[in-house]
């Protein structure tokens, strides 16, 4: 059994299990079906996140444990609601061997440890390399020999290590060069690592899923709490870095047959999800369409031509990708790469060529015998910008199209880590031009949505995935919907934003004029937003960039430079004067996208999920800006208002989208049947483009687009809607409607959406 709708919540140490458990009546009373949890086994000390997890046998203590969880059944239980848990099948944390059970037997008994299978390693390169200690020549010699209860240990200051039976006498340095592992320099792991991790990060190693054993062993709880009815919905995280994806899920579906199961798999434009035994994705396709529609199609040219202006050059999006993918592809993922060139010892070239293909590569991955076509456009590419390696790249494509061929696995776990952090890590802190498109599941050159273009992805939809999980923020996004819905409005003021930003980069400059773009976007966008967190994302946008400072390379007169230009926002009254003014501009506008992307989204085909605290205006940057605490006690008050009867003005509050959450959803999951088709309704008159409305089979979702145009033609005038001649009830203001045609101004007059149901 599917949910009519999901609530997301970031359960951590700070919000624990039985945090949450409190949070179950409103969550019922605010309309979803099932709650939906952050991972929930035991990860590494001090996670924040819990997809490092390193215990796969226990709920995490630091949540509260079993207790917790049961105390959350029952709470869950006694309201009605299901539980959808998040599950990380690919990696398990390796920060802290100690913490970890099966990474400390494999560090201490290297190939002979029972677990030796559990990981995805390459015995064949020797000791298993550790990259930990400090780029220094003396590192070594800081090693110490401690008693701990477990026996004697090896550390590196607060790092602990296992010593090997027999192997613990002497100085440090003799007793680390007989362990199974070695002690590297930090700066070694992109390019000599042995172990398969997640995209680039050392402290999360690959495990082997596809084992049935390891299988078994890492699912056995949550599939126990499955069986005991205390889990209807499993979330899978990054299947992609699996060695076959299909396979696994298969099993998955087969240990859990009636869950419901939706996976975190990023689809580009016009790429289909295999038929896997899934109910769809986790939505971020769904995000791209929705969010596209409000964006004016008719201003493209002006942001091509203001970008040019900030920053000169004619890069485009293709040829950045290309760049920033061969970049990961070579320097960040060069271990991958190496353990795929091994298997290919012949062929000299071959570094340079897996390489190409990989920046050439159109989605995150195929799925053969699934996606051969995606290889020959690779390939293809590949030719194009490399001619001298055409030889090269055919005797490797016709290995790389053969699913049992080792060189094939591995090459279609690889190009998933090269499009993450090339695209989505990389290239979107670069491509600034119109930074409301810049988001994971989007292509940023595809500048809006056409509403025709949409009725046809949600006809798709509720023909193949109605059960999909739809979403409009994430704990991933790179920005929340509220801030994406307001920078839309930009698209609407092209000249008006020209003006401005080009003012401001001139008052408060910056050598990279890019992220400059950036950064005011942001500010804008997340305005009223404080120093510190501003500070902070400036940062963050300017290492994951990398274009003049890096994670690995700060570069310190930079990093001065880009806080001075921050600070210079808030310190200059004028600046901030102009910044405040022309965010509240577009603050009215933004919130009617706000809200008609909401009703959009929670009224398509698919199960919506709402990420916590977004029931209200959210305009959080990227993680971690995005996972502050949430104040739940408001957003009771202001709910148990709407149900006394208040109807709440559109204002800083948010209190109108936390009317239109809690009565779409409620309409959800209290009349299923409503929402079973689709079909597009269009406006009649001449403003008609400014609707944008569907049937879902008894409920019609009604929303404004391109506010800003829709007020300089001076409003509605005889725009009206063609209904069937029933009686029609608005849920947001309780109105009802009778014959075949209504007027959009007068159903439109309170808010800039509605919600119409058919009476019987």
């Amino acid at each position: 059994m599917h949910p009519s709708a999901t609530y997301r919540v970031q359960v951590h140490p700070g919000f624990p299990l039985k945090d949450t458990a409190e949070l179950v009546d409103y969550l019922a009373d605010l309309g979803v079906s099932h709650l939906y949890t952050a991972p929930l086994l035991t990860a590494v000390p001090g996670s924040g996140h819990g997809y490092d997890v390193v215990d796969h046998g226990q709920v995490s203590p630091a949540l509260g444990g079993e207790q917790g969880r049961l105390a959350l059944k029952a709470a869950l239980d006694a309201a009605g609601l299901g539980l959808v848990i998040d599950i990380v099948p690919n990696h398990a944390g390796v920060a802290m061997p100690a913490a970890n059970p099966t990474w400390w037997e494999v560090l201490r008994d290297g190939r002979s440890s029972a677990y030796a299978k559990f990981y995805d390693i390459d015995w064949s390169r020797g000791r298993l390399l550790l990259p930990v200690l400090a780029d220094e020549p003396d590192a070594l010699e800081k090693l110490t020999i401690e008693d701990s209860g477990q026996g004697r240990e090896l550390r590196y200051f607060d790092r602990r290590f296992p010593i090997a039976d027999g192997t613990g006498e002497g100085t440090p340095r003799e007793v680390h060069d007989r362990q199974h592992y070695e002690l590297v320099a930090w700066t070694r792991g992109d390019s000599e690592l042995g172990y398969r991790r997640f995209f680039s990060i050392v402290d999360l190693a690959g495990l082997r899923v596809e084992d049935p054993e390891v299988f078994e062993a890492t699912h056995r709880e949550i599939l126990r709490w499955y069986a005991e009815g205390g889990v209807q919905g499993i979330r899978v995280d990054h299947p992609d870095g699996l060695r076959d994806p299909g396979g696994y899920l298969h099993r998955l579906r087969e240990a859990a047959p009636d869950a419901w199961i939706v996976i975190e798999k990023i689809l580009e434009p016009g790429e289909k999800l295999p038929r896997w035994p899934v109910a769809g994705t986790t939505g971020y396709d769904a995000l791209a369409e929705v969010c596209g529609v409000f964006v004016d199609p008719g201003t493209e040219a002006f942001f091509d031509t203001l970008d040019h202006h900030l920053i000169g050059g004619e890069t485009s999006w293709q040829d950045l990708v290309h760049r920033t993918k061969l970049h990961v592809a070579t320097v960040q993922l060069a271990a991958e790469l190496a353990r795929m060139c091994r298997l290919v010892p012949e062929i000299a070239a071959a570094p340079r060529a897996l390489a190409e293909l990989a920046a050439c590569f159109p989605v995150y991955r195929s799925y053969l015998p699934t996606g051969t076509r995606h290889l020959a456009e690779a390939r293809s590419e590949a030719g194009r910008r490399q001619p001298a390696l055409i030889g090269v790249l055919d005797q490797l494509t016709a290995r790389l199209r053969d699913p049992d061929d080792e060189l094939a696995v591995r090459f279609q776990q690889y190009t998933g880590a090269v499009m993450a952090k090339g695209v989505e890590d990389t290239a979107f802190y670069r491509w600034t031009r119109f930074t409301a498109r810049n988001e994971v599941g989007g292509d940023p050159s595809k500048f809006s949505v056409h509403p025709d273009g949409f009725h046809d992805h949600a006809q798709e939809r509720q023909q193949w995935w109605p059960t999909g999980m739809t979403t409009l923020s994430t704990h991933d996004t790179k920005r929340s919907e509220d801030v994406r819905a307001r920078l839309a409005v930009l698209s609407e003021l092209p000249g008006d934003w020209t003006e401005v930003v080009r003012r401001w980069v001139r008052t408060a400059p910056l050598p990279d004029p890019a992220l400059a773009h950036l950064i005011w976007q942001a500010a804008v966008g997340a305005w009223p937003i404080e120093r510190d967190r501003l500070q902070a994302y400036a940062l963050k946008a300017a290492r994951e960039s990398g274009a003049v400072t890096t994670w690995r390379r700060p570069d310190e007169k930079f990093e001065t430079a880009l806080r001075e230009m921050v600070d210079r926002i808030y310190d200059d009254p004028a600046l901030h004067g102009e910044v405040a003014d022309f965010a509240a501009s577009i603050t009215p506008p933004g919130w009617s996208n706000s809200l008609g992307q909401k009703l959009v989204q929670l009224a398509m085909p698919g199960v919506p999920d709402t990420y916590q605290g977004t029931e209200l205006w959210d305009f959080s940057l990227v993680d971690p800006d995005n996972r502050r605490p949430v104040d739940f006690g408001l957003r009771r008050e202001l709910l148990g208002r709407v149900d006394d009867g208040w109807q709440p003005p559109i204002d800083a509050t948010g209190a109108a989208k936390l009317l239109v959450t809690g009565r779409t959803l409620r309409l959800r999951r209290r009349r299923p049947e409503l929402f079973t088709g689709y079909r597009p309704v269009f406006a009649d008159g001449r403003v008609r483009d400014h609707v944008m409305a569907f049937d879902r089979g008894g409920a019609v979702a009604v929303a404004t687009r391109l506010p800003v145009g829709l007020s300089r033609h001076g409003g509605w005038h005889d725009t009206s809607l063609s209904l069937d001649g029933h009686t029609w009830t608005e849920v947001f203001t309780n109105t009802s409607y009778g014959g075949s045609r209504l007027a959009v101004a007068e159903l439109l007059h309170t808010y800039p959406v509605a919600l119409l149901v058919r009476e019987q």
